[in-house]
């Protein structure tokens, strides 16, 4: 897979963005081993700009690390000062899946209550209603009953 190419302005605007971040991978004497590429992976899905340190006093060394990085995990390799080499690659979008079995949620619903005289400020309560409740006119939480169906539809039902 090729590296991703950068446009100049753009990878300007990724090195301001990388410039707070603290590496996330660190590369020591072994050199890009399964692990380290595994680990870079990894962290390129779940923050997309990443800062990598490399323990290692070889310029040329580091400047290899970073095109093989680059071009094995499909990232754009963004700026290389010092140890310290970053690279970018678009995060993902995670799939949600929807469960057919899955019930709703307990909902926050507000409650407005105005004053007795028109000057008074209106007070709001936060109330949590659960799926088998229900919220009356008067602001009343209520747990929803099942229905009795008369006996003359249960036996309808049956037959």
């Amino acid at each position: 897979m090729p590296a991703i190419q950068l446009t100049p302005a753009i990878r300007k605007e990724k090195r301001g963005e990388a410039h707070h971040l603290d590496p996330v991978v660190m590369i020591g004497a072994e050199g890009l081993t399964p692990a380290i590429l595994k680990e870079t992976d990894a962290a390129l899905k779940a923050h997309g700009l990443i800062k990598v340190r490399v323990f290692s006093d070889d310029r040329v060394n580091r400047e290899a690390m970073l095109t093989q990085l680059a071009t094995e995990l499909n990232a754009a390799p963004v700026q290389h000062i010092g140890k310290l080499l970053v690279l970018w690659r678009p995060i993902p979008e995670k799939v949600e899946v929807e469960r057919e079995d899955r019930k709703p949620g307990p909902r926050t619903v507000k409650l407005v209550t105005f004053s007795k005289n028109g000057s008074g400020r209106p007070t709001v309560k936060k109330v949590q209603v659960f799926g088998n409740e229900r919220l009356t006119a008067g602001g009343m939480v209520k747990r929803s009953k099942a229905r009795p169906t008369s006996v003359k539809k249960r036996a309808q039902s049956q037959d």
